[in-house]
């Protein structure tokens, strides 16, 4: 209704409530409605008035009436938005003031926070946080803070580390170099003196003069720059401390405010009245704690943003944002005055809204991990590959098996790379578990059955050739790129042999290796498309070129670089090798009175290089062909014309699972029949990927009693002994191990002695820590079955559990600092870190980022190309805190301890910090005493064109850049870190980011700290 709007007194409002209620029936039918008021139409609710987007439409009767909205001015069919900060006093901040539409907010300067009440500034003191990221002292100033070193040292160019003073020499090293701040190396052994940012050069050269553009001149609300030095004055609301920087709030004004606040209760209706009749902004801003406006009914107070306003009408209070919703931020809210901040857990960055919080993807980076990286929400954890073993968080060193129960082979391991295998003595073979050896009874076979045959015959003008494998296949992968097929087994390879030929007594081994180069195509291990319907007769024996059959076959294919194509034209395919090796026997039956032995071989050599020459022109004819398990596949293929291109199947041990080909998995092969991954049969087991057959188990007599189909194990074969049996062939019926022998493992066919007469607590045993030795030897120690006592793991081995008798080796090259050590994670590399190249680098710790190894010593030396300097960006650095400076990390111009030094540590140092090279080259060196570990440092460097020296120093040495959080995990974040360097080493790569990626990466503050810089170091130019 008309007066029931906000401005409608209460009497009124009531009457006008009443009118709809009176009885229409009262008034004669037909003259009622005429004789009334006429009938009233709300235009605020059905939008006809015409009141601006900035007013309030207030109902009246037969009309309405426009009014701004506070914080604007005007009759309300027009409004303006009242600019609070254009008059005399600022709209009451001592700093800054910002007009928002409808309000405003006032901000306070670097150093600075905001007071209680909203418009006043007090310094902030940012030696309470982490001592301001000074190494040594930290004293706090009005809207600054300025870091001093201890006796001895002097303040390094970037501000916050000391670096040693030298006794001797006349350069920036020695003690009175006569510097006030930043000293520089000039021509003919002099120095030239600099001062850090918002510092002026006096003019003596020497002393450096304090500006209003540090720290706001030590004022605290108002400074203007004079030629005796910064000249401090106080908002009108305030009156100067005698610190002649401080200012204190006027007693007057105080007292005017408390008057204006006090109230009671004998008075209050005389206020009402006098508010209505007396009461006006121009008065002591009408009792207004901050924005006053004159209205019709009286004063009208408004708070800025981040402020609410009290019951009284007249205080604000700041409003504590956190409180609702946790701020809008996604993990961490703290308050500030008139406003929050948002920050992130640990392993997630702030996104540039600010308030967002997103997982920062360890993996995407590079050098995340050696060999796999699982990035999880928060972290990350890293994997090896089987047969490595992790340390030092994200490296992978190869695994020493043999160090543990000598690789629980019964009698010779040897480790290689990535793996181990069993041998055996002479007399005796590997059985089948791989780890067991077994007496040989009677000589050698005459001859053994073939594993693989290499049929060639003509067909269309040509050789065509067939590489048939009959047993022991295994596929090194399912790739479409690569692959590596074998065949049979190799006597040669068992024993790490090398020569082309060796005799075993009756028996001579032949072998042969062939690389074929073919400049198109890819590699292909896909069926081959040979007949009409797939079928594909046998070529006859009497039209067989070739005819040969081997024990070992290998044959692999892998792409080799892209051949260039001509201008305008794509490059053309990857050129492509491969490579087959070739073993077979001769032996004493083929001898004759005419051909020994020898005679033989020089024959069966002859007779290869002819079948060698016959399957490079097949080759070459994509004539060439493996059989598999029943199904031909191409060795490669050539690519189809553009026109003939479709899409293409799956490689051989490969099926399709969601529209992707996967290798099959364990416990599954892929058949070529049904072109599909099926299950392992009875009797079978296939502990491999991608594979196009399975193994039968150790006892193919009787598969019906062995484990149900998907055997992706031996042990899943089912009958074999458990660990503390054993039988002479490892399955049932099995044998628990005697008294004083243990058995970890199953299938075995024998038990390991306890040693030393040590007997066990009972049969069965399965290991050592059943044996009852005299002594229980801890972590750290193993157990010596012939002296009966406890030793220490020697230097390079580890041992983490109690009573074993045995010690294991460190991963890789690593080893321990001492010996009896106890993890792995004492296991260090002592390789010193890193990538130096011309323009981005890196250098780290060793064994970074686990605990670097103790007595170790690195240097590292960056030599920029000409024209160029070096910014050099500390993340993080971990090292031991003592006050000898033990351990130490020390960059400088030469080697030598008086040259110039850039930056020198010896203690953790959490805070980033960025500065540039006092030099044009760097010497580094990070030196470990013999007592101390810690995690060390990962530090990145970039050098840039040396035109830009002036302003890479302008941002680095300003103290904004490590205030924030915000900012300070920029620097820690490898992947801004990156980007940012990638622009200052080559800017023309500034180009590939847009400017939403550049605004996506980074906050709004650090923009605005990088745009202002510059802007200021090209104003010269424009």
């Amino acid at each position: 209704m008309g007066l029931a709007g906000r401005g409608c007194p209460g009497a009124a409002r009531a009457l006008l409530l009443l009118l709809p209620l009176l009885p229409a029936a009262a008034v004669p039918p037909g003259r009622g409605r005429a004789a009334g008021p006429p009938e009233d139409v709300d235009e605020c609710a059905q939008g006809l008035d015409d009141c601006h987007a900035d007013a309030l439409c207030q109902n009246t009767l037969a009309s309405y009436k426009c009014s701004c909205r506070p914080g604007y001015q005007g009759e309300g069919r027009q409004c303006q938005d009242i600019d609070e900060c254009e008059n005399e006093l600022n709209g009451g901040c001592v700093h800054d003031c910002l007009n928002i539409p409808g309000n405003y907010r006032c901000t306070c300067f670097d150093g600075f926070m905001l007071a209680q009440d909203g418009h006043n500034c007090l310094d902030v003191d940012e030696c309470l946080e982490n001592n301001g990221g000074c190494q040594h002292t930290c004293v706090n100033a009005m809207g600054s803070y300025e870091c001093r070193c201890k006796e001895g040292f002097f303040l390094s160019d970037n501000q916050h580390t000391c670096i040693h003073r030298s006794e001797e020499g006349l350069s920036c090293m020695n003690k009175d170099h006569g510097c006030s701040h930043i000293c520089k190396e000039a021509p003919r052994g002099s120095v030239a003196c600099e001062c850090r940012p918002g510092f002026e050069l006096a003019k003596n050269q020497r002393d450096c003069i304090l500006t209003c553009n540090h720290g706001n001149g030590g004022c605290q609300h108002s400074c203007e720059d004079t030629a005796g030095g910064p000249e401090c004055s106080c908002h009108p609301h305030y009156r100067m401390h005698a610190d002649g920087r401080s200012c204190l709030e006027r007693e007057d004004t105080a007292l005017e405010m408390a008057e204006s606040n006090a109230t009671s209760v004998a008075d209050g209706d005389k206020r009402v009245k006098r508010r209505l009749l007396m009461e006006t902004c121009a008065v002591n801003n009408g009792g207004c704690d901050r924005t006053c406006k004159d209205t019709s009914t009286g004063v009208h107070c408004s708070c800025p943003i981040g402020f609410t306003l009290q019951l009284d009408g007249k205080t604000c209070k700041d409003i504590d944002e956190c409180q609702t919703h946790n701020g809008g931020c996604d993990h961490f809210c703290k308050n500030t005055v008139g406003s929050f901040d948002c920050s992130c857990k640990k392993g997630f960055k702030l996104l540039t809204d600010e308030k967002s919080c997103q997982d920062v993807d360890e993996c995407s980076l590079d050098r995340t991990c050696d060999h796999s990286c699982i990035n999880h929400p928060g972290t990350f954890a890293c994997a090896c590959n089987q047969g490595y073993t992790l340390y030092g968080f994200t490296h992978c060193g190869d695994t020493n098996e043999c160090s543990a129960n000598n690789g629980g082979c019964q009698q010779i391991c040897v480790n290689t790379v990535g793996g181990y295998e069993c041998q055996c003595h002479p007399g005796y073979k590997l059985h089948w578990n791989k780890k067991d050896c077994v007496e040989v009874k009677g000589l050698l076979p005459a001859s053994v059955s073939p594993h693989v045959s290499l049929h060639c015959g003509k067909s269309g003008g040509g050789d065509r050739c067939f590489l048939r494998c009959h047993s022991g296949i295994h596929l090194s992968s399912g790739l479409q790129e690569a692959y590596s097929v074998t065949c049979g087994s190799s006597p040669l390879r068992n024993k790490q042999q090398k020569s082309n030929d060796s005799a075993f007594g009756d028996v001579a081994t032949v072998r042969t290796s062939v690389t074929f180069k073919l400049n198109e195509g890819k590699c292909s291990l896909k069926k081959a498309e040979l007949f009409p319907e797939g079928l594909r007769p046998a070529p006859p024996e009497k039209h067989s070129s070739v005819k040969e059959s081997f024990r070992y076959a290998n044959l692999t294919c892998s792409s080799g670089k892209q051949v260039p194509g001509a201008p305008g034209r794509p490059s053309a395919p990857k050129e492509m090798f491969i490579t087959v090796e070739f073993e077979l026997e001769t032996n004493q039956k083929e001898v004759t009175a005419s051909c020994d032995l020898s005679c033989i071989v020089k024959r069966t050599e002859k007779r290869l290089r002819k079948a060698i020459r016959t399957l490079r022109k097949a080759a070459h004819r994509e004539q060439f062909h493996l059989h598999l398990s029943g199904l031909d596949l191409d060795v490669a293929k050539k690519p189809p014309r553009t026109s003939e291109r479709r899409a293409e199947p799956c490689g051989v041990g490969q099926g399709h699972a969601e529209n992707q080909c996967v290798s099959c998995r364990a416990g599954t092969y892929y058949d070529g029949a049904q072109e599909r991954c099926i299950f392992c049969p009875n009797g079978t087991f296939q502990n491999e990927e991608g594979q196009i057959t399975c193994e039968p188990c150790p006892r193919p007599e009787n598969p019906g009693a062995l484990k149900t189909p998907e055997a992706w194990n031996v042990s899943e074969c089912g009958g074999l002994c458990q660990p503390g049996e054993y039988s002479a062939d490892g399955f049932a019926p099995c044998q628990l191990c005697a008294l004083g022998t243990f058995q970890p493992e199953p299938g075995r066919t024998s038990c390991f002695p306890c040693g030393g007469g040590l007997p066990t607590k009972h049969q069965g045993a399965t290991s050592f820590q059943d044996c009852e030795t005299r002594v229980q030897c801890s972590p750290g120690h193993f157990y010596n079955t012939t002296t009966h006592r406890c030793i220490r793991c020697p230097a390079g081995t580890y041992q983490p559990e109690f009573g074993k008798n045995n010690c294991v080796s460190c991963p890789g090259n690593t080893t321990t600092d001492f010996d009896g050590s106890t993890n792995i994670t004492q296991c260090k590399n002592r390789r010193c870190g890193g990538e130096l190249g011309d323009f981005t680098g890196y250098i780290e710790s060793p064994n970074y980022p686990g605990n670097y190894p103790a007595n170790t010593e690195c240097t590292w030396t960056i030599n920029p190309p000409p024209k160029r300097r070096i910014l050099i960006v500390v993340p993080e650095i971990f090292l031991p805190i003592e006050d000898d400076c033990g351990d130490y990390l020390v960059m400088r111009k030469t080697s030598s301890s008086n040259s110039v030094t850039t930056y020198e540590t010896c203690q953790t140092y959490e805070r980033p910090i960025a500065f540039t090279s006092r030099s044009k080259k760097l010497w580094i060196q990070f030196k470990s005493n013999e007592g101390n570990s810690a995690r060390g440092f990962q530090v990145p460097y970039v050098t840039y064109d040396e035109d830009y020296q002036e302003l890479i120093e302008d941002i680095v040495r300003d103290g904004r850049l490590y205030a924030s959080e915000n900012h300070q995990e920029i620097l820690k974040d490898k992947k801004l870190i990156k980007a940012l360097f990638d622009v200052l080493a080559h800017p023309q790569n500034y180009f590939k980011y847009t400017a939403q990626e550049s605004r996506e990466m980074f906050p709004r503050s650090f923009i605005r700290l990088l745009r202002s810089k510059v802007s200021r170091f090209l104003r010269p130019y424009k």
